[in-house]
């Protein structure tokens, strides 16, 4: 569900420190019924958590996996900040410059490209173009 439009834009809202449902609605334009749904539904992913601020009221607050999906948003955000939008209504700063994320490679350091990657099968029986066909499928008699 987290790659569905209202639960981006509630993530998105919820990094710029909007973290109420009035708050994350109003700026986001989804349909209440509709928040309400998907911010749920992030409560139950694991990715959000309600927090109580006042009696019977709560925010929404990233969970260490919901941190973890910081980064493709923020990349999402970059992306359609170079390719939609002619003037991005909002950007993200880190340290006083505009952010241009990367790709890091956690052991060892090095950027990452696309020609940079090998996938390698972990399934049993598959390949990386889908079931392993090849196999021969005759038991011997």
């Amino acid at each position: 569900m987290a790659g569905d439009r209202w639960s981006l834009l509630a993530m998105r809202e919820i990094l710029f420190g909007n973290r109420r449902f009035s708050q994350i609605a109003r700026n986001t334009g989804a349909p209440r019924d509709r928040l309400a749904v998907r911010l749920k539904s992030l409560v139950a992913e694991g990715i959000l958590e309600k927090r109580e601020y006042q009696a019977t009221r709560f925010e929404y607050h990233f969970t260490d996996a919901g941190k973890d999906l910081l980064t493709v948003l923020i990349s999402l955000m970059t992306w359609g900040d170079r390719w939609v939008a002619d003037d991005p209504p909002m950007i993200l700063e880190h340290h006083g410059h505009r952010i241009q994320p990367a790709m890091v490679c956690r052991t060892c350091g090095q950027g990452v490209g696309g020609n940079d990657l090998h996938l390698v099968s972990h399934a049993p029986g598959w390949t990386m173009s889908g079931p392993d066909t090849h196999k021969d499928t005759l038991q011997p008699s």
